[in-house]
């Protein structure tokens, strides 16, 4: 059966998993048995994807990443540099784990940045951004920007990428346009969305 993906020479897949069209997986990574990737996404140097882990379609996963079981990524994620996931919460190497797996869940067009670690247990809400360096220890919500170890949220990000100017009272109802795309939002209860058009 015709290949619809690139694999480099130094790089292992597994069978069974999926691969979607147009996928790159370059050198001396590892996807593992029982995983799923989907079209579009490019695999960089050294990365491993573990069993039952699933990517959506349009991912990029930078060079030095582990996406371990328990993980999944929806459509158009991006994982910075040498960012890590876990997903267990109390490891010891003596004591085995595996029926402990905690589900962590990074939303459509999430971006977590170089160094970032994400803790197991929670979810990174659609379009945020998470800093270099910054370590999750708690659910995302959509849109938010987050920073620091312990990760707090310092602002609001447009779907494209740029900081939108919406206050950071959680109490406080706002709006904002992006001055980039155009795209309008609406903060309420904590809880930032797109506008409704029309």
């Amino acid at each position: 059966m015709e290949r619809n993906y690139f694999v480099h020479e130094s790089s292992y897949v597994d069978e069974p998993c999926e691969i979607g069209d147009g996928t790159k997986i370059w050198h001396f990574s590892h996807v593992m048995a029982g995983s799923k990737v989907g079209s579009r996404c490019n695999i960089g140097q050294n990365v491993v994807i573990s069993p039952q882990v699933v990517i959506g379609d349009n991912v990029k996963i930078q060079n030095n990443v582990s996406v371990y079981t328990g993980v999944e990524l929806e459509d158009d994620v991006f994982c910075g540099p040498s960012m890590v996931f876990t997903n267990v919460t109390n490891p010891r190497s003596h004591v085995s784990r595996k029926d402990e797996y905690r589900k962590t869940l990074v939303k459509r067009g999430a971006s977590i940045g170089a160094n970032a670690t994400v803790v197991c247990g929670n979810t990174v809400g659609r379009y945020a951004f998470i800093g270099a360096g910054a370590v999750v220890t708690r659910d995302v919500p959509d849109y938010a920007m987050v920073v620091g170890n312990p990760g707090r949220v310092v602002g609001w990000m447009c779907q494209c990428g740029v900081k939108l100017d919406l206050s950071r009272d959680p109490q406080k109802s706002d709006s904002a346009t992006c001055a980039t795309c155009g795209t309008s939002y609406v903060k309420e209860n904590g809880e930032v969305s797109e506008a409704a058009r029309g």
